[in-house]
């Protein structure tokens, strides 16, 4: 038996994710490794990930650098392993440099495999800087490497910020977006521009969101209906459900309320739950509601998704909801729970705005924009009332979804809100 190099490549991390930015190494050329052991940290579209080992052995190359965006199945590092056989994957330790072939992505346990191998040679590039969890200071002592979010590091890397200088904010004193800033806002240099401008790097979840919308804005064929009306019942049903012993604990809100609407609006009109096959020349509609919900976060918009949800009553979805966007925000959610949405709900309300017009979500037939709840004159039974009034609007995919079916279905929605007892009490 000899010694052989392994070669660890990025996986495939998620659905339709074809790279992903090394945030950081968690180990450098030389250090022993156990098998699973954290290697580094990258950022897709979707979420930050660590991605473990799959050999125990020595490290011995690394090959791209912290801040680099890298390929699904372009080689990041060399393993070399102690004893064990060659494989039609493997570099012999003593032929570093033989001719590279292209071959298929290595798949993590938990995530499925590219559909097209890739070439190793946009990853070749020599590290010039490690990042690693210490680091030697000038005075020649071990300083800790800050504890901060991926959105985080690069925020302070274009706005000049040292971390060592932050206070963090977020759980367990992580440092975040928000805190980079104050600290940038006290007087620190800025990175790139000039007096009047500063320019900030285009990565990450801010990039592939940027290519998901336009994708969006210019593939699918947009349309949005709006319809204003009276959430009067739906307030008082939300305030007095809240103090009831069934919903003790319960992250009830009207947007929860909403969404439950919604699910009772696609069981009439399935079209808003399909998606448009273009290879196949198929409009394929979905039994099952995967319900995306739109969350702002510190890296950007992410839409975790709530499963089965036209399976849940309004409690379980209530609690389902705000567990996938506390997730989100927390930056605890996985590519996998970012991923598979059917149809998707945005609260621009929370920003006190009225209304909107949001953009589809690539693949899905439909969006539902909820504008804020707020007092204004209304006609109640012929007589001018202050009730509580609340603007939707449905952004649809054209191809799928005729103006009737999104008239029919917004005014669904509409009818459970002004009269919801009935719907989403008594109904099962």
């Amino acid at each position: 038996m000899v010694d052989t190099v392994k070669e660890f490549r990025l996986p495939d991390l998620g659905e339709g994710l074809t790279d992903a930015d090394l945030v950081a190494w968690k180990v450098q050329v030389g250090d022993h490794l156990e098998l699973n052991q954290v290697i580094a940290e990258v950022e897709t579209a979707k979420a930050a990930v660590e991605l473990p080992s799959p050999y125990a052995g020595t490290v011995a190359e690394l090959l791209a650098s912290p801040g680099d965006t890298v390929p699904v199945g372009a080689t990041l590092l060399r393993i070399t392993v102690s004893g064990s056989g060659g494989s039609d994957t493997d570099t012999p330790a003593a032929k570093p440099d033989q001719p590279e072939t292209e071959q298929r992505p290595q798949v993590l346990v938990g995530y499925g495999p590219g559909d097209a191998p890739v070439s190793r040679r946009a990853s070749r590039k020599a590290l010039s800087e490690t990042d690693s969890d210490e680091k030697m200071s000038s005075s020649g002592t071990v300083a800790l490497r800050p504890d901060a979010k991926p959105g985080a590091r690069r925020e302070a890397k274009d706005l000049g910020v040292d971390l060592a200088t932050v206070e963090g904010t977020g759980p367990g004193g992580v440092i975040t977006r928000a805190d980079v800033r104050r600290r940038a806002d006290r007087g620190l240099p800025q990175a790139s521009g000039t007096d009047d401008d500063t320019r900030v790097s285009i990565r990450g979840i801010r990039k592939r969101s940027a290519a998901a919308v336009t994708r969006s804005a210019f593939t699918a064929p947009h349309a949005t209906v709006f319809l204003t009306c009276d959430a009067t019942h739906t307030v008082e049903l939300v305030t007095r459900l809240r103090s009831s012993p069934p919903f003790d604990g319960t992250h009830l809100t009207s947007l929860s309320v909403v969404a439950t609407a919604l699910m009772r609006a696609i069981a009439d009109e399935p079209s808003l739950n399909s998606s448009w096959d273009e290879e196949a020349q198929e409009i394929v509609v979905h039994h099952r509601v995967h319900l995306g919900v739109a969350t702002a976060t510190d890296e950007g918009l992410k839409v975790p998704v709530v499963r089965d949800a036209h399976a849940m009553r309004l409690p379980e979805l209530a609690d389902a909801i705000a567990s996938a966007s506390g997730g989100a925000r927390s930056g605890e959610s996985t590519p996998v729970d970012l991923t598979g949405s059917t149809i998707s709900i945005t609260n621009v309300g929370v920003f006190g705005i009225d209304a909107g017009t949001p953009i589809l979500n690539p693949g899905e037939a439909a969006i539902l924009a909820v504008g804020a709840i707020t007092d204004r004159p209304w006609v109640v039974d012929g007589a001018l009332a202050v009730r509580k009034v609340v603007t939707l609007s449905l952004a649809f995919d054209h191809r799928l979804v005729d103006g009737e079916q999104a008239g029919r279905a917004l005014a669904a929605v509409g009818a459970i809100l002004r009269d919801p007892v009935p719907t989403l009490i008594a109904r099962p």
